[in-house]
Formats: C-alpha cells, sequence, structure tokens
C-alpha cells in the first residue's frame, strides 16, 4: 500500500482536531504525572499509593488518546477496515508479535500486580526501583541512578523478585565476616547495637542475627548476618552503609578481628595455620 492509498482511508479534514486532542491529552497528562508524583513526596507513606493511581492512569489515558485519535481520522468503513487488516496483517505480523506480547505483559502487570510503580525489584539481570509501568516496557532505576527500560514481554517468560511487595519497607541483610576464634556473642550484640540504633531502620518489625561458620577459600570463618528492615526502600543503601560503618569501628574498638587481620598477625609472628575445625582455629 503506497501513500496515495493510504490517504484515501484519512479524513484530512480531522486531523487538526486530532493533533489537538494529542497535544491537550499530553498535557493534562503531564500535568497529572507531575501533582501525583509531588502528592508521593509529601506524604511518604501514601508514595506507592499515588505512584499506582499514576500507572494506571498513563495506561488508559494513552488507549483513550490512541482509540479518539484513530476514530476521528480513519475513515472506518468495512472496505476500509478489511483493506488496511489485510495490508497491515500480511505486511507487518511479524514484526508487531513483540510489541503484542509486550502490550499483554503490561496489562497483566498492571492487573496481576507481581510488583508495583516504586517498588524495589530484581528483573532482566538488573535491581533497583520501578520508576514507571508503561504500556509496552517498564522503566527501572537502578541503585547506580541508571535507567534501564525493560520490555514487559520479559516479565512474562522471566521470573522477577520484589524486595517490598508494595510495603515502604524492605529487608535488609548485611553479613559481617570475623575470625572464627573470635568472641562471637559480643560482636553479635555490637553488630545488632549498631542496627537497632540506626536512624533508617524499622522498628515495627523484628530485627534477627543469624550466626554461622563457614569456609572461604581455604580459610574458615564466622559469619554473621543481620537481617532488618529499612524505613523506606529508598534508604536500603544509606541503611547498609551506616550500620556497617558503625560496627565495623565498633567492632575495631573492640579488638575483634576479621578474618584477614587474624591470619596477618599470624604471618606476623611466625605461627602456623591451625586445622580448620580444632580449637584454635581462627578462619
Amino acid at each position: 500500500m503506497d501513500i496515495q492509498q493510504f490517504l484515501q482511508f484519512v479524513d484530512l479534514d480531522n486531523l487538526p482536531f486530532a493533533a489537538f486532542i494529542l497535544v491537550v491529552g499530553l498535557a493534562l497528562l503531564r500535568v497529572f504525572n507531575r501533582t501525583l508524583d509531588d502528592l508521593g513526596e509529601r506524604f511518604t507513606d501514601r508514595r506507592l499509593l499515588f505512584k499506582k493511581i499514576n500507572a494506571f492512569a498513563r495506561f488508559f489515558v494513552y488507549a483513550i488518546l490512541i482509540i479518539s485519535i484513530g476514530t476521528s481520522v480513519l475513515v472506518l468503513e468495512k472496505e476500509t477496515l478489511l483493506a488496511i487488516g489485510g495490508a497491515l496483517g500480511v505486511a507487518a505480523g511479524f514484526a508487531l508479535k513483540e510489541v503484542a506480547t509486550s502490550l499483554l505483559g503490561g496489562i497483566v502487570l498492571l492487573v496481576d500486580e507481581p510488583f508495583q510503580v516504586g517498588d524495589r525489584v530484581a528483573a532482566a539481570g538488573h535491581y533497583g526501583e520501578i520508576a514507571e509501568i508503561g504500556l509496552l516496557s517498564t522503566r527501572l532505576v537502578t541503585l547506580d541512578d541508571n535507567l534501564v527500560t525493560i520490555p514487559n514481554s520479559k516479565f512474562l517468560s522471566e521470573a522477577s523478585a520484589s524486595a517490598n511487595a508494595g510495603a515502604l519497607d524492605c529487608m535488609v541483610v548485611i553479613p559481617f565476616y570475623i575470625a572464627a576464634a573470635e568472641n562471637f556473642d559480643r560482636a553479635r550484640r555490637i553488630i545488632t547495637e549498631a542496627t537497632v540504633t540506626s536512624r533508617y531502620v524499622y522498628l515495627e518489625k523484628p530485627v534477627a542475627t543469624l550466626v554461622s561458620d563457614e569456609f572461604m577459600g581455604e580459610r574458615f570463618v564466622t559469619v554473621i548476618k543481620v537481617k532488618a528492615y529499612v524505613l523506606d526502600a529508598r534508604y536500603e543503601k544509606p541503611f547498609a552503609s551506616d550500620v556497617t560503618e558503625r560496627a565495623k569501628r565498633a567492632l575495631r574498638a573492640a579488638d575483634i578481628r576479621t578474618p584477614d587481620r587474624a591470619y596477618r598477625d599470624l604471618d606476623i609472628f611466625g605461627a602456623e595455620t591451625p586445622e580448620p575445625g580444632t580449637a584454635n582455629a581462627i578462619g
């Protein structure tokens, strides 16, 4: 189908009206998006709700714009529909397969809600905050502030994981490594205190510490993992950094050695490395 044949199916008199609808619709959508974003930043406990409303509104506004512009510009007679449908079906059937799959994926994301706008999500090899769920793609802002665009079709065939599942708070797991012969009880108390006194911690949910002995290469070490909730998923990394910094200072002040420091001390004093699992093993 050449341009002249296509133009006979277009009502040129309605093009200014269609352009007006497009401009007004996009302008209203931008104002609406900005208003909801401002409300989300002002009322942080409702931020995810406002983002969810924003995602649904954007989806339906785009759909209404496409339908309104299409019905006002195209001459929708039976012969027109058959001609356009046949031409487009043959020429773009395979090209539109991915688009149709992504469109279906966008609908599934909005209805099934495996995650929401504002959630911390791991998907397609990336991890970050969902910034937008669009008709064809989802945009994710990584912790390095990179904007990643993921086709919605990916979410129909690949697994994704949400860290907070629609809640503001989310769990953060922070590991600490000490030599196996060190006082792990004292180390655990220090790490727990550094966690519960952080300004980012969400104490409405429990804080837990888990202790285990593991091999790292040929070394035997004690691993203390603290599991706590941050009050807002946006503070995930500042929370982990705050707890790590203060815990490391306190562990150093208590002379609780890390595995590398313990083995360095052995090398300095010429001691032999004990076998893992013995009473004197330090990892």
